[in-house]
């Protein structure tokens, strides 16, 4: 039975409260652990908020006129116009050991190579220098009937290369997200695009135990600052440590 228009708006409302104290949780967690120098990836048209004594510069793989052009549902969007135009898995650009913070806010699960991303944010920064992400939880999003990605998964997209699943991940996406009656010619369409889908899905503790992985099997140095349900997402931050 479809929801009566009074309903209708009160269901919008409460919606829209969730997500207003989901992004009040984010921002005031960022005035705890951004200080200094850094780049958010990905910011389009929801820049975090900074706090005094933070610097930020943006990236982003174009500029924001070519994002409209590439993605036609941002034409209206008021989207922030990147200083560095590199990949933001990669960070090609950015000297090692530069940067105080890397904060990047519902861009890991768009990441081909989450493993290898976690490793270049790593390596950009000064020991000390945190890693600020907002990453959607999968129960709570339009990726609830997709599986959480493996760790075996995640590790042989990581030493093989991503482009053995790339097909696969498109598949997924355009048979459980976008529904598409012909999922096959749909996903090549996509992938031909380049189109920014969401490549993995986690849960918080399905994103923990990725984390444990780049930790302790991969050796990557950082420690786990906090882990934190935010509504529709989880935020997570890691600072960097001196290598052992």
């Amino acid at each position: 039975m479809p929801l009566l228009p009074g309903l209708r708006r009160r269901v919008g409302m409460l919606l829209d409260e969730h997500v207003r104290r989901a992004h009040r949780v984010r921002n005031g967690l960022a005035t705890t652990y951004l200080a200094g120098d850094g780049i958010e990836i990905g910011a389009l048209h929801k820049p975090l908020p900074m706090p005094r004594g933070a610097r930020v510069r943006y990236v982003d793989r174009m500029s924001a006129a070519d994002l409209r052009r590439h993605y036609p549902e941002l034409a209206s969007w008021d989207l922030v116009d990147p200083d560095i135009v590199d990949d933001g898995e990669r960070l090609e650009t950015v000297a090692d050991n530069s940067l105080d913070f890397v904060v990047a806010n519902h861009f890991i699960e768009h990441t081909e190579d989450p493993l290898g991303a976690i490793g270049n944010h790593l390596r950009v920064l000064k020991p000390g220098g945190v890693i600020f992400m907002a990453v959607p939880e999968k129960r709570r999003t339009f990726d609830w009937e997709r599986q959480v990605t493996t760790i075996e998964h995640l590790v042989r997209d990581h030493r093989e290369g991503p482009e053995t699943s790339r097909a696969q991940h498109y598949e997924e996406w355009a048979r459980d997200v976008d529904h598409a009656d012909d999922v096959r010619a749909h996903a090549q369409a996509l992938m031909e695009q380049a189109y920014s889908i969401h490549f993995h899905v986690w849960t918080r503790e399905a994103f923990q135990d990725l984390l444990e992985q780049a930790r302790i099997h991969e050796q990557m140095p950082f420690s786990i600052e906090l882990a934190v349900e935010n509504g529709f997402e989880f935020i997570v931050v890691l600072r960097k440590t001196q290598p052992s």
